[in-house]
């Protein structure tokens, strides 16, 4: 499934739109981006309430296909115009963590 596809079904909002066609392989949780940076799969789709630039930076770094903001956490405007720069796919939801993850797992695997 590619984000563009991942967004629609999972109802997320889409604050910017990378490479739609970028495949999701599988969701990840993770709060502590050195934890992420090492550990977050290449195609994830990042679900994590750090809504900063160095998010931007561990998602390039990690070749995640998208991240996923949850728990209607506040986004700046810098960060959205940032994902734009760099074309990374960012999306958000009121929903929790494990609950956006659990959606993306179910979405993927239907």
């Amino acid at each position: 499934m590619n984000v563009k596809d991942l967004a629609e079904k999972c109802n997320f909002k889409v604050l910017n739109m990378g490479d739609e066609n970028t495949e999701v392989t599988q969701p990840y949780c993770c709060d502590l981006l050195s934890i992420a940076m090492g550990n977050a799969p290449a195609g994830s789709a990042w679900c994590t309430v750090m809504s900063n630039r160095n998010t931007l930076a561990v998602t390039t770094l990690t070749d995640a296909a998208c991240i996923i903001l949850c728990c209607d956490v506040a986004v700046e405007d810098s960060l959205v115009e940032k994902a734009a720069e760099e074309g990374i796919s960012l999306f958000s939801t009121e929903e929790p963590i494990f609950d956006a993850a659990l959606k993306i797992h179910t979405c993927l695997n239907s």
